[in-house]
């Protein structure tokens, strides 16, 4: 039998998802490999649950062979990097901010996925979660790029689920709604924006999404959690919130 710690890769790990994510796994009993852009945070997250770190771009095709190349084994594969940019109306898109969701939210995570397939394959029970969004299956003005990347995701999913019918690999999206991270102050660029955006709700924590995804990959290699779609109880979909006023 073999004993070997079952290895999960995490992108995106430096904050939010990401991070808690592999506090999460390295608590399950996982060999974490942490991979991020800002080397010191997952460095030190690294030292703290005694996992590895190893600085990743998913935009960039040779940081990801790099990064794959670092990391021998893979049993999970996590796919959280990415983000939204902007909230600009389809008639004045902001080239740039589209062209970084796309290339962080759908081909860097095409880049991961492609080099990690193999050592999944070869672990006998490979398992890929990928972090979409309620911005999978809905639409929203203002946001058109950061939906049409998440719709983009799960798209890959699907087509994923086909091509690779009859490999020991899982596939698992999970779509969360609100979340209290760095998600909002990223895309507005303005902290009280930021901060007004979930004025008034109980949002979900990133630690919330962590679990979800733990429990998905520690089922057994039989069961697959094709898809979990996550929101706090006072969001019923990207319109419908239950915003409480102070007292």
């Amino acid at each position: 039998m073999n004993s070997r710690m079952r290895t999960a890769i995490v992108t995106g790990a430096s904050s939010g998802i990401g991070e808690a994510t592999a506090r999460s796994l390295a608590a399950a009993g996982f060999d974490v490999v942490a991979g991020a852009r800002r080397v010191d945070r997952i460095d030190s997250l690294a030292r703290e649950i005694g996992g590895r770190a190893f600085e990743l771009d998913v935009t960039s095709e040779d940081s990801v062979q790099r990064f794959a190349e670092s990391v021998p084994e893979a049993d999970v594969l996590v796919n959280n990097a990415g983000g939204a940019h902007g909230v600009e109306p389809v008639a004045a898109f902001d080239e740039d901010n589209w062209r970084t969701m796309w290339e962080t939210n759908v081909l860097g995570l095409m880049r991961v996925t492609r080099a990690f397939l193999p050592k999944l394959e070869a672990s006998g029970n490979g398992h890929i979660v990928n972090v979409a969004s309620v911005a999978s299956t809905e639409v929203y003005a203002g946001g058109s790029g950061y939906t049409s990347a998440k719709h983009a995701v799960r798209a890959i999913d699907r087509t994923l689920r086909l091509e690779l019918l009859g490999k020991p690999i899982r596939i698992t999206e999970v779509a969360p709604g609100m979340v209290q991270s760095e998600f909002a102050l990223v895309r507005l660029g303005d902290e009280e924006k930021a901060r007004k955006l979930y004025e008034g709700l109980t949002i979900l924590t990133s630690e919330d999404i962590a679990e979800c995804i733990t429990f998905a990959v520690t089922r057994p290699p039989h069961v697959n959690i094709d898809e979990m779609l996550v929101r706090p109880l006072d969001q019923v979909n990207v319109f419908v919130l239950n915003r409480k006023t102070a007292t």
